[in-house]
C-alpha cells in the first residue's frame, strides 16, 4: 500500500478510537495515517514510531514542500515559520497538519500518503 484514498483515511475523534487505529497499523506493520477530530478543525497526524523507522531527511523536505505549495499562505503569519507554512508540525517520525473541513483533512491525508506509506522513503 503506498497510496490512501481519501475515502480510506480514517477518522476518529476519541482517545479509544485513536488506540484502535493505532493498534490495527501496529499488528499490520504499516504506519499511521489518519485524521483527528479538533475543537477546531481537523488534524491529519502520521506516525512510524511504532514501526522504528522514520521518513527520510529529503522525505521530510519534500513533504514539507508539497504541502506548503498547496496551502493558500494566510497575510497574518510569519513567512519564515516552518510550522506556519505547512499547517503544523511534519517531522521524521510523526507529524500533525490541521486542515478547517473533514473533507480536505481527508485529501491532505491522501496527498502526503505517497511520502508516508512507502517505505522507499524510511531509513
Amino acid at each position: 500500500m503506498e497510496h490512501l484514498a481519501p475515502s480510506n483515511v480514517p477518522v476518529y475523534a476519541t482517545r479509544e478510537h485513536q488506540r484502535e487505529i493505532w493498534e490495527r497499523c501496529r499488528d499490520r506493520g504499516h504506519p499511521v495515517l489518519a485524521v483527528r477530530e479538533a475543537t477546531r478543525g481537523f488534524i491529519v497526524r502520521y506516525d512510524l514510531q511504532h514501526l522504528s523507522y522514520e521518513l527520510s531527511d529529503a522525505t521530510v523536505q519534500a513533504l514539507r514542500d508539497r504541502v506548503r505549495s498547496r496551502r493558500p499562505y494566510p497575510t497574518t503569519t510569519d513567512p519564515i515559520s516552518e510550522t506556519e507554512g505547512v499547517g503544523g508540525e511534519a517531522g521524521p517520525v510523526s507529524g500533525e497538519l490541521h486542515a478547517g473541513t473533514e473533507q480536505a483533512a481527508r485529501e491532505l491525508a491522501s496527498h502526503i500518503s505517497g511520502f508516508v506509506l512507502d517505505r522507499s522513503n524510511w531509513r
